[in-house]
């Protein structure tokens, strides 16, 4: 879909947060690449934990912010539920006060993990929150402050980042699949990878478009662990032999869902279908080639 300068000019000035994370990056390049006008806001000037600072960069004028700050580590949020749920609950509560305060559209993303797994088609966008673990608990809180705020906002929920920077499970795979004859994936998870740059991408058409509330963005189709392996690779040309296992034998501290699909059709009414996930992953190994990252 088209995006045009005066649409633009209503979402400018936007202030984007933690902008060398891995969403981040995607974002920026991606308001680089229109020549849009924005700052960022990173530690150790800006921090969610710190309301003084919330306010010092939320000022009159901006327009728009973009939260790409999370506390990440599902795993960790099981032993250190009170600390993620100041970074994924409390501090954006916080800062969806004060982008109602300043008359700012937040954009946030939240995650698959709101949910239970045990449906057996794709998430809505209205569905009941029930997370399994105090990472999913965390991200339903951040979403239901942002909800109380008042603030204009655009919730983005998604699902199994990838990019060709950072840490993440497409580079992982891609490294391991090529040191290792053999190896067993989980099988008996399933859901949609999402490219970091087509979900930067389909947001701000999202935003300029008008979209308000909660909306889903991946990639297009779904897989399970095991089957992403594989497609990473088959893509690749790799030699190791992809086998896949169950979750029970690679048992991890926070319990995951294992059906987080969610459903798309509301995102795709606005922007169009989303790519479908083996021609996003093609376009970031492609790049990965020829990266020394």
């Amino acid at each position: 879909m088209p995006m045009n300068q005066p649409d633009f000019q209503k979402i400018t000035p936007l202030l984007l947060i933690s902008p060398n994370g891995m969403l981040g990056r995607a974002w920026r390049e991606l308001l680089d690449a229109h020549g849009l006008d924005y700052e960022t806001a990173a530690r150790p000037d800006f921090d969610l934990n710190q309301p003084e600072t919330i306010e010092a960069h939320l000022v009159d004028g901006v327009r728009t912010v973009i939260n790409c700050s999370a506390w990440t580590d599902v795993d960790g949020a099981e032993t250190h539920e009170a600390d993620a749920m100041l970074v994924n609950g409390e501090a954006v509560g916080q800062l969806a006060r004060r982008c109602q305060a300043i008359n700012a559209t937040l954009v946030h993303y939240s995650t698959d993990y709101v949910f239970n797994g045990r449906a057996e088609t794709p998430y809505r966008t209205d569905q009941p929150r029930d997370p399994l673990n105090a990472y999913g608990r965390t991200k339903a809180r951040g979403e239901l402050l942002i909800e109380q705020s008042g603030c204009e906002h655009l919730i983005i929920r998604t699902s199994w980042l990838y990019a060709p920077w950072g840490s993440n499970f497409v580079r992982t795979m891609a490294r391991l699949t090529a040191e290792k004859p053999t190896l067993r994936v989980v099988d008996d998870q399933r859901g949609r990878p999402t490219s970091c740059e087509h979900l930067a991408t389909t947001s701000l058409a999202l935003l300029q478009n008008g979209g308000r509330g909660v909306y889903h963005i991946t990639d297009g189709g779904e897989c399970t662990w095991c089957e992403f392996t594989q497609e990473i690779n088959r893509q690749l040309g790799h030699s190791c032999d992809v086998q896949p296992c169950t979750t029970d034998e690679f048992p991890r501290p926070a319990k995951r869902p294992a059906y987080s699909v969610l459903d798309l059709s509301e995102a795709e009414h606005l922007v169009g279908p989303m790519p479908e996930w083996k021609v996003n992953l093609r376009s970031v190994l492609d790049r990965m080639a020829g990266s020394t990252e």
